[in-house]
């Protein structure tokens, strides 16, 4: 049981890292930068505002032990989505393989946090 709490809470700060204090910081500290990605895929700049508060929400779900079971599977999901959709992204735009395979090594690590989530939940 607690090799299952390591590697979950292991994924799950790697992925509140990416996810959530890496855009955070771009804002409050490098604010001239927090639309340089999506401006370049042809995203508006209130989409990676929007974005970036969306993807704190999530995390704050998924890692606040209390949030009820189905927020937290929202909140998987709405971050699985973003990583897709950022590889879509980078895939049909600029064609860039590195910008291509971020998302999806973070779609695998997010998958390792859910997968480990309920094993902690079955287990009891």
């Amino acid at each position: 049981m607690k090799k299952n709490k390591i590697i979950f809470w292991t994924a799950t700060i790697i992925i509140a890292l990416w996810e959530a204090v890496m855009p955070m910081a771009t804002w409050i500290f490098a604010s001239e930068y927090m639309t340089f990605g999506t401006k370049a895929l042809g995203y508006p700049d209130y989409f990676a505002y929007s974005l970036a508060i969306a993807k704190v929400l999530g995390v704050i779900a998924i890692t606040y032990p209390k949030a009820p079971v189905k927020l937290k599977e929202w909140a998987y999901a709405g971050l699985s989505f973003t990583l897709i959709f950022a590889f879509i992204s980078h895939a049909f735009v600029d064609k860039n393989i590195g910008y291509m395979i971020m998302p999806l090594a973070f779609l695998g690590i997010l998958a390792v946090s859910y997968f480990y989530n309920q094993k902690i939940k079955n287990n009891g």
